[in-house]
């Protein structure tokens, strides 16, 4: 028989509740295991109960639902909670998610959308109770301290100006090959929209970008490690997109750049997965960043643009000596090769990466970076021989 998902339904009116209460109780894999009436009450039922979903009314007397929210979250990361609210403003939704809330609802809601949304966020937890056996949290004399004064890590962004090049599984396999014991690696997802760095690592963690984004003013090493998702096969650090499209909008550009200069207090390394689009993210990363690997493949549209970016990157004084200008997805069979294109760009390709679809397509698929279990194939050269340039030019940048 599947596990129950266990809900606490938290409302000032008691009609409220109840009808709630109603909506679920006749769905076999729902059980209401408590009712609060106050922000108070629900923190401590919750100490109690340990619901996997919270149904959570935004205006309460004594304790906002927002409030609530995140003393609850704190104390029990595994908990999911759903804001209820008779209001539908985008700014109460803003306001529900940075506190840690999984989900939003108008009320009343409607039977079906309910249901499903309790199952989602039940699913979610026995994820994360699972995940919380398996990988316990670091003792505290563990968790990552500080580089010393004066070797403050590197920023390392991957980007092209057109979609479909390549530029995530190029950012996760230089992420993961550059990571060792010695030099850890951050690997930033920087399409906050549509990102699919944590997708690309089989990865699904609580935390994403907006829980340190809303922290950025009071970041430490302890809050870093608690958001930052641990890949179990490499040990990389990764600090996943939004969840949803729109909570993108709760990250702006200069929480973005505060949380890119801290995370290279602590780490060698951050690799930032970049979106084509110039939003103000990218140009927050574009204006941190120590290397740009610049990715073109052998089509005329992709051409075009790194022509552009290359203007671009004349008329916003960006030094084209940051660049480390990659050909990606290369086929001997197309006349289009890198040496024309670097001729023809006035700016040499010092890494080319074959096209190799049996290899790259089932990594994505399953979850597993090429580099982690496919070091031997001709196409993890490419990216060892990608991370050694990226090595040299800090260096040289460095002298």
């Amino acid at each position: 028989m599947p596990e129950k998902n266990r809900v606490l339904v938290v409302d000032d009116i008691t009609e409220t509740r109840e009808n709630i209460r109603k909506l679920l109780q006749f769905e076999a894999d729902i059980e209401v295991v408590g009712a609060a009436r106050s922000g108070r009450e629900a923190v401590q039922l919750s100490d109690e109960l340990k619901p996997d979903v919270i149904l959570m009314d935004i205006n309460m007397p004594d304790m906002d639902g927002i409030t609530a929210t995140e003393l609850i979250r704190q104390r029990s990361p595994i908990t999911q909670i759903i804001i209820l609210s008779v209001q539908g403003d985008p700014n109460y939704m803003r306001r529900a998610m940075l506190a840690g809330a999984r989900d939003f609802l108008t009320k009343p809601p409607m039977a079906d959308e309910l249901i499903s949304a309790v199952r989602r966020a039940g699913d979610m937890a026995r994820s994360e109770r699972s995940k919380a056996v398996v990988v316990p949290p670091l003792p505290v004399n563990q968790l990552p301290t500080k580089n010393k004064p004066g070797t403050e890590g590197r920023i390392i962004m991957v980007y092209s100006p057109k979609g479909g090049t390549g530029t995530t599984t190029i950012a996760v396999n230089l992420a993961v090959t550059l990571n060792n014991d010695e030099t850890q690696v951050a690997l930033v997802d920087g399409n906050l929209q549509f990102g699919d760095v944590a997708i690309f690592l089989n990865e699904h963690g609580k935390n994403t970008i907006i829980d340190l984004a809303a922290r950025s003013e009071e970041l430490d090493p302890e809050i870093v490690e608690t958001v930052m998702i641990k890949h179990a096969g490499s040990g990389l650090r990764v600090l996943a997109a939004p969840a949803r499209p729109e909570h993108a909008e709760n990250v702006r550009s200069d929480q973005f750049t505060k949380v890119l200069k801290y995370l290279r207090q602590i780490y060698s390394y951050v690799v930032v997965d970049a979106t084509h689009n110039l939003d103000d993210i990218t140009l927050a990363a574009l204006d941190v960043c120590d290397v740009l690997v610049l990715v073109v493949t052998q089509d005329i549209p992709a051409v075009k643009n790194v022509r552009l970016f290359l203007d671009l990157m004349k008329t916003i004084g960006m030094s084209r000596e940051k660049l480390v200008f990659v050909m990606n997805k290369y086929d001997k069979r197309i006349s289009i090769t890198p040496e024309r294109i670097g001729d023809n760009l006035k700016q040499p390709i010092v890494g080319v990466i074959p096209l190799d679809e049996k290899i790259v397509i089932p990594a994505v698929n399953r979850g597993v970076p090429f580099m982690v279990d496919n070091k031997a194939q001709p196409i993890a050269r490419t990216i060892f021989s990608l991370a050694e340039t990226v090595r040299a030019q800090l260096a040289k940048l460095g002298e």
